[in-house]
């Protein structure tokens, strides 16, 4: 049953460009799972469907590599100091649940612009903001595809469809680095999780060609919000 809900949550997330690590993360809290196993866990899925989607994507050459450099450049670093930092249970749902209903009410605010419309991208905003996103992304586990895609289409540094190509490689990315930071904390992975990553996989696969093929513009931009909106509320109240 856990593992049919995990490639549910993977299908759904995958169409948007993201892991599933929130959702992945309130499930296993649902389920009982131990504190010190729900983060590796959900980083680990977050490998799994992000590296999916990202060879997906980058072998369709929908992928800007110039937007994401300058990001994963200080991101990666940020997420592995993130990482390292093992926050206390409660604060950790309570911040990251918050993190997600802001980066939802962004994402409906935003929904008046032209979604086409990308401007010019700084070279020191985007290295900051990259920081800024790794380090969250560490803290939270999240990986932080959940807190790129709003904040590029908040900056008009890219469209809605473009961030749902550029999100599986930064968490992958970060998903990777933060991984290894809950294994040097002591924090490892549910014995159940290859298993998971089998159907987490198979969802992906759905998911990802969903995104690629079928949504448009508009569709992704209140998915992903509807999305942000449920996994912030879950985190919040558990």
């Amino acid at each position: 049953m856990t593992s049919l809900l995990f490639a549910i949550i993977s299908l759904l997330y995958a169409s948007v460009g993201q892991a599933g690590g929130t959702a992945f993360l309130s499930l296993m809290a649902f389920f009982g799972m131990s504190s010190t196993e729900t983060r590796p866990t959900a980083l680990g899925l977050n490998i799994v469907v992000a590296a999916y989607s990202t060879w997906l994507f980058n072998r369709n050459k929908v992928v800007d590599w110039t937007i994401l450099r300058p990001l994963l450049f200080s991101s990666m670093p940020a997420s592995l100091a993130g990482g390292l930092i093992v926050l206390e249970e409660h604060m950790y749902k309570t911040l990251t649940g918050l993190v997600l209903l802001l980066a939802s009410a962004v994402m409906i605010m935003q929904r008046g612009r032209a979604v086409d419309r990308v401007g010019e991208i700084p070279l020191r905003e985007s290295v900051s903001i990259g920081a800024v996103l790794g380090l969250v992304s560490g803290l939270t586990g999240v990986g932080g595809g959940v807190f790129l895609a709003p904040t590029l289409i908040a900056l008009n540094w890219a469209s809605p469809r473009q961030t749902v190509a550029l999100s599986p490689p930064f968490i992958l990315a970060n998903s990777t680095v933060g991984f290894v930071g809950a294994l040097f904390t002591g924090q490892f992975p549910s014995p159940d999780l290859a298993l998971y990553a089998i159907f987490t996989l198979a969802g992906a696969v759905a998911g990802a060609v969903i995104g690629l093929k079928w949504l448009s513009q508009t569709a992704i931009r209140f998915i992903l919000a509807a999305v942000l909106l449920v996994a912030g509320i879950q985190l919040v109240r558990a």
